[in-house]
């Protein structure tokens, strides 16, 4: 059509630079072409969304989708349309899969495999790693990238930077944002002592404690400032963390997670045993309240959900032999607009930590927000539903929530990609039609 929209979506409350107000958004060729009132407007799809709340699509930044080398416990197909379910539209999916992410080869694959699979829009990371720490700056660029993941602690192999030297000639290396996850590792060896013979879960935050984040979120701006090297710190956890980033955010920014800022020990870990372990790990309410106040104050940038499934028997093993990580890009939205609900933050600065936040950080490019000529990207809730989430919604492979069971107030109606609709009602439509972020950095130059 030339006179009209592809898709015109009425009736509801939008989001936008201009704040949440009643909006009409007209969308053509996979673009918002138009906010206002378009009342008489064609369009060959029109939506009546009376009732509900448009956000911009909601970006999750650090997903562990499995594939390749995994797929018994998640794939790009099933952990994607997990996103959508959850009213995410698009996801940065993370290197330590099986082989590494270390090649340009290895993030064509991941690409390739994901064409045709993905239900929602996807970037993979490509993992620094001492062997191709001089092609950094080369793979960083590459289409579908999401920039450089550094483990400083809690991987294997040849994902493990946790050198002094090397860590400092990642940094060296190119110049988008890195993405770091902060254990000191040498501590953590040290301190295995603690848990070796067995223990129970609720030891987990003993063993990893506060000042192993501590002490590797500091090595790292020390040497990313020595560098002159933006950095992203991963899943932050810990008060004494947020106190030494807020001193340093011209720098570093900072992620949190659904699970960081809503479970807290010991309770998490009596109650759901090893479903509850991850790494950094849930700490005590003295940290996830500090984890708030740095939401409140503006210390947070983006809040990701680190979906990091496991089978139900792997997870069954005696600690510490389990695996750390828990699902969570489908449970984002919901378990977030709780929070929402009850007061703990408002809608914009939801938007701001799961749209805008995101797109920022990584320099996405035509993502993050309801504006004329960005992609029309929308995740659609109904803020006064109050439903619950099972294990039975969970559509990972895995099948388990941490919040089986947790009831909360506002849902995901629909999810909408470049004007498509891809989730309805808590049903995917059509078929997976995700397509390659892009990256500001990585555009032609003209």
């Amino acid at each position: 059509m030339t006179d009209g929209f592809d898709l015109l979506l009425t009736g509801a409350m939008a989001v936008t630079p201009a704040g949440v107000a009643r909006a009409d958004l007209g969308v053509r060729a996979g673009r918002i072409a138009a906010i206002g009132t378009l009342a008489g407007a064609k369009a060959e799809r029109v939506m009546d969304l009376a009732g509900l709340t448009i956000l911009p699509g909601v970006i999750d930044s650090q997903v562990h989708l499995r594939e390749p080398g995994l797929e018994y416990k998640e794939d790009l197909a099933t952990g994607t349309a997990a996103a959508a379910l959850g009213g995410v539209t698009a996801v940065c999916e993370m290197p330590n899969t099986k082989p590494s992410t270390l090649t340009a080869e290895a993030i064509a694959d991941k690409l390739a495999r994901a064409h045709g699979r993905a239900w929602t829009d996807h970037a993979f990371f490509i993992g620094a790693a001492v062997e191709n720490i001089p092609q950094l700056a080369a793979l960083e660029r590459l289409p579908g990238c999401a920039g450089v993941k550094v483990f400083m602690g809690s991987s294997t192999g040849s994902l493990l930077v946790d050198g002094e030297d090397a860590l400092a000639g990642v940094l060296a290396s190119g110049f988008r944002r890195v993405a770091v996850h902060c254990e000191d590792e040498a501590r953590l060896k040290e301190r295995f002592a603690l848990v070796a013979d067995g223990a129970e879960p609720e030891m987990h935050p003993e063993w990893r404690d506060a000042r192993t984040a501590f002490l590797a979120t500091e090595r790292l701006l020390r040497l990313a400032r020595a560098a002159g090297r933006r950095v992203h710190v991963l899943h932050v956890t810990t008060a004494e963390e947020m106190e030494l980033l807020a001193r340093n955010k011209d720098l570093a920014t900072v992620e949190v997670t659904p699970q960081h800022l809503t479970l807290s020990a010991p309770d998490c870990y009596r109650r759901l045993g090893t479903l509850a372990q991850m790494n950094p790990p849930v700490r005590g309410e003295e940290h996830r309240q500090a984890l708030w106040r740095a939401v409140e104050q503006g210390v947070v940038d983006v809040i990701g959900s680190d979906h990091a499934p496991h089978t139900r028997e792997e997870k069954a093993r005696p600690y510490p032999q389990s695996p750390s990580g828990m699902t969570g890009v489908q449970t984002l939205v919901p378990v977030m607009l709780d929070h929402v609900a009850a007061g703990r933050l408002s809608l914009e600065r939801f938007v701001d930590l799961t749209s805008a936040g995101p797109a920022r950080t990584y320099g996405m490019a035509g993502k993050g927000r309801i504006a004329v000529g960005y992609d029309a990207d929308f995740t659609v809730v109904d803020l006064k539903a109050r439903r619950k989430i099972s294990h039975l919604w969970i559509a990972s492979k895995c099948g388990w929530t941490p919040y089986d069971g947790m009831k909360v107030t506002g849902w995901p109606i629909a999810t909408i990609i470049r004007g498509s609709v891809v989730m309805q009602d808590d049903e995917l439509q059509g078929d997976p039609q995700g397509q390659p972020l892009r990256f500001g950095e990585s555009l032609p130059r003209g």
